[in-house]
């Protein structure tokens, strides 16, 4: 049966956090907010959080940064996976990719179902591999970046997850999926 297994170790994970908005400010970003409370207190360290505008340009230099910085494992964004006409997250992150993470699309819009039902359609929620560094592009409500976080990232991010989380492929940890 998959899940947290408790006799395991551990391991906590770099998250940075990138808000996509041409609107939110420090003070409003609550979809960030929440994406940085729930990691750190699952375990985690918050390794960066910035907010960009929704600019091609702006998304990948940030996204370029926390790829090189060795304290970030995973990134975390919010915003800018609709289809409204500054909706651009996945135009600037699918040219970094290295590899694509199918699979999350789906489970992500199945989580979501559960929520706002058939409207999870109008979302380009997706992940992939940019170098060793995994990116996961959530849609900036606060509701989606909960339940990607709760439903999924949470237990696909814990290195206890069996029958194997994706931290065991973060390259300091590709012991835990031997």
């Amino acid at each position: 049966m998959p899940g947290i297994d408790e006799s395991l170790t551990f391991y906590p994970l770099g998250i940075a956090v990138l808000t996509v908005s041409d609107t939110r400010t420090e003070e409003t970003d609550k979809s960030g907010a929440l994406l940085a409370e729930r990691l750190v207190a699952a375990g985690h360290a918050l390794a960066g959080k910035a907010i960009v505008t929704d600019s091609i340009e702006a998304i990948q230099a940030q996204v370029k940064a926390w790829v090189a910085d060795p304290e970030v494992d995973v990134i975390l964004s919010t915003g800018g996976t609709g289809f409204a006409p500054r909706d651009v997250t996945p135009e600037a992150v699918r040219p970094l990719l290295r590899r694509e993470m199918d699979g999350f699309a789906a489970v992500f819009h199945r989580a979501s179902e559960g929520s706002i039902g058939v409207s999870t359609l109008q979302s380009r929620a997706f992940a992939g591999q940019i170098e060793d560094k995994f990116i996961f592009c959530l849609p900036g409500s606060t509701g989606a970046c909960r339940d990607g976080w709760d439903l999924v990232l949470s237990l696909e991010l814990d290195s206890r997850y069996r029958p194997c989380s994706l931290a065991g492929q973060i390259p300091r940890l590709r012991q835990l999926c031997a």
